[in-house]
């Protein structure tokens, strides 16, 4: 699980500042200016939040979808008052819940088998193969995490949120959301070592 450093405050306050006026003069021109702006994020987090790439997909553009649809009954001061980068990460685990929810109620299709993709003979091949494997194994250990702490542990140490905004997104005060994060990671380090040893040689935690 590749961990990023927290991110340059400063910056991320200068350029939500400038997505907020956006929206307030130009909603539709605005929101495009936060997807692209807020895309990235939104989907790395789905699809930590997803079983597979496609309901990743699916999960952000409903996420986008109701902040949209949100906005169109905020006034400028609300807009204004909004940190854009919690407020969509908020939406996108309501979202996730929900869609986790609904899914639990029907029965789950049957298992799909897809092809091994074809991969080149030459150098590097067996580091990708051993690389996709240790991410196959870290999407599977968090995804048995309890859903607040994998929440908390994919935004603070896979996208890289400071833990203001980990909090914010969790509905809970700072210190709350630092046990969270510890709690998880102590979890998924257990959970890694049950799965393979290996993987503990300090990649969950920098």
């Amino acid at each position: 699980m590749g961990m990023v450093d927290e991110c340059d405050e400063p910056v991320v306050d200068e350029a939500q500042e400038h997505l907020r006026r956006a929206l307030i003069a130009d909603l539709d021109a605005g929101f495009a200016d936060v997807v692209r702006a807020h895309e990235q994020v939104v989907y790395s987090v789905a699809l930590r939040l997803s079983s597979l790439p496609a309901d990743a997909e699916d999960l952000a553009a409903e996420a986008f979808l109701r902040a949209y649809r949100a906005l169109r009954g905020y006034d400028a001061q609300r807009i204004q008052g909004l940190r854009l980068r919690p407020w969509l990460l908020t939406i996108l685990r309501n979202a996730a819940r929900n869609a986790a929810r609904d899914a639990s109620r029907r029965p789950g299709p049957p298992p799909a088998f897809e092809p091994a993709e074809e991969l080149s003979a030459g150098p590097g091949v067996e580091q990708r193969v051993e690389q996709d494997h240790v991410q196959r194994e870290l999407g599977m250990a968090l995804g048995r995490l309890p859903e607040t702490q994998r929440m908390a542990v994919v935004l603070r140490h896979v996208v890289g949120l400071p833990t203001s905004e980990v909090a914010e997104v969790l509905g809970c005060p700072d210190g709350t959301a630092k046990s969270h994060i510890s709690r998880g990671l102590q979890r998924l380090r257990a959970l890694l070592a049950e799965r393979r040893p290996a993987l503990l040689d300090g990649r969950t935690d920098r």
